[in-house]
């Protein structure tokens, strides 16, 4: 981390509380925003004369629930008016980080999947295929007449927002009267075979859009969200801390160009198979989740090969499936070795002297105990 430790303790504390983002916000949010950015977080309290240390602490916790609820009221006003306007009829469900809670962001953008309710895909071998009826809707046809209406309603009803209609997979809209920043993603469900057999929606796909192309796209947006979910109450919460933390790592990275190129769906797909083990043990002693996160991404590197055999929590494919992304995991890896060294001498500061070797920078942060903010 060769960049100054206090530039990148004020780049989290203004990405936590909004205050890097005020151009994304309604004019009418900024005295909020600014308000709340003047409260000290728990975390700033702790480590006091340990900056890289009150920086790892800082970088895993969630952001607090009035952003985060900020966030989902916003898309949610968003749905109402395409519900209102819209010539067919849609629902609406969350993807992404906020769902997630594993965002990092006080102005975070929040993903609004825009479900046509007139249409679904469905597995012709699963075990309800003969419920379902025929239509003359074709998958890309639909998708892009809702998408073409969407563009049309969201600009007449936020002339003064930014309604941001270049993008392949989604209408980014933001400013303008909006508190937070929403993409709204047109889609429709896929009933795959496994949500036949469940009926239950983590295993239920998803079919969006890419207007570039144009094409349509298959994912399962709420079998990662249940999975790492899931994986996360195993390891008492250390799975996600150890998501944002390394989300933070890569926005603060010397080589942002770089270290951008793996996207945050990726991290957390990633450390969905670090050591679970490793970080349940971070619910006492917070560092080992750093110490974990640092050795996984470090194993990754050293053996890439195997890395790129891992796959997403939806088995959906392989996670580190191009170059740049192997690339800017690299760049974060070296910034999380960095990172790693920095709050261990912190910790062994007047026990030991020197540089830390491995061996010694394991031992201190697994057992370093920091006492809960007073």
């Amino acid at each position: 981390m060769a960049r100054n430790i206090n530039d990148r303790l004020t780049k989290l504390n203004s990405r936590r509380k909004g205050t890097d983002r005020l151009d994304r916000v309604a004019t009418e949010s900024y005295a909020e925003v600014l308000a709340k950015s003047l409260v000290t977080e728990s975390w700033e309290k702790r480590a006091t004369t340990q900056p890289h240390t009150r920086y790892a602490l800082g970088a895993m916790q969630a952001v607090g629930d009035r952003y985060t609820q900020i966030s989902i009221d916003t898309a949610e006003r968003v749905g109402k008016q395409l519900i209102a306007n819209l010539p067919m009829s849609v629902s609406f469900r969350l993807q992404g980080s906020v769902p997630l809670d594993v965002h990092i962001r006080g102005v975070s953008d929040v993903d609004l999947l825009t479900l046509d309710n007139r249409f679904l895909t469905y597995n012709r071998f699963g075990s309800r295929a003969n419920t379902y009826s025929s239509t003359t809707l074709t998958s890309l046809g639909a998708l892009l007449e809702l998408r073409r209406e969407a563009e049309r309603i969201l600009k007449a009803a936020y002339p003064a927002a930014k309604v941001d209609c270049s993008g392949g997979k989604c209408i980014a809209l933001s400013g303008g009267s909006l508190a937070r920043p929403v993409d709204v993603v047109p889609s429709h469900w896929d009933d795959n075979a496994a949500y036949q057999s469940s009926l239950q929606e983590h295993d239920r796909g998803v079919t969006i859009l890419n207007k570039a192309v144009p094409e349509t796209l298959g994912n399962l947006p709420f079998l990662h969200i249940k999975r790492v979910h899931d994986r996360d109450t195993l390891a008492l919460g250390g799975l996600k801390k150890a998501i944002r933390l390394t989300k933070s790592v890569k926005n603060d990275a010397e080589n942002e160009s770089s270290a951008a190129k793996l996207p945050s769906f990726d991290i957390a797909a990633l450390l969905y198979h670090a050591d679970q083990t490793a970080l349940r043990s971070g619910y006492t002693y917070e560092l080992a989740i750093l110490r974990e996160t640092q050795r996984f991404l470090d194993w990754c590197y050293h053996n890439k090969e195997a890395a790129k055999q891992l796959k997403t929590p939806d088995e959906s494919r392989c996670i580190l499936n191009t170059e740049d992304k192997f690339t800017a995991l690299t760049t974060i890896s070296v910034e999380m070795d960095a990172l790693a060294k920095e709050v261990a001498r912190e910790q062994l500061a007047g026990v030991s002297f020197g540089e830390p070797n491995w061996t010694q920078i394991d031992e201190a942060l697994r057992k370093a105990y920091i006492p809960a903010a007073a």
